[in-house]
């Protein structure tokens, strides 16, 4: 058991210093592409906080779970609310010429 918690937490770590330096990295005119992968991976994330937290192996599980489910849902909102914010800006504010 400590075992696994030790090695989950260096996986958490690295993956967190990783994804910073490759989003601290990417050029602007890439933002809302990269918006829509990050909203597709914290896709991928709730459905897997779903299911850690309908297993109920222990409370802490359920916690966790529900804690994971809850972040990563406000990070998909988020992002599609910045997505939208920047398609917005492309759009011309005039009329369209024939």
């Amino acid at each position: 058991m400590q075992l696994d918690l030790v090695t989950g937490l260096y996986v958490f770590l690295l993956a967190a210093f990783i994804g910073f330096e490759v989003i601290r990295r990417v050029s602007p005119l890439l933002h809302t592409p990269l918006m829509s992968l990050t909203n597709a991976l914290d896709a991928i994330a709730v459905v897997g906080a779903i299911i850690l937290a309908g297993e109920g192996k222990s409370n802490f599980a359920k916690i966790l779970g529900t804690i994971a489910i809850i972040a990563a849902t406000s990070n998909i909102v988020g992002g599609f609310m910045i997505t939208d914010r920047m398609l917005k800006m492309f759009k011309a504010s005039g009329p369209r010429k024939p």
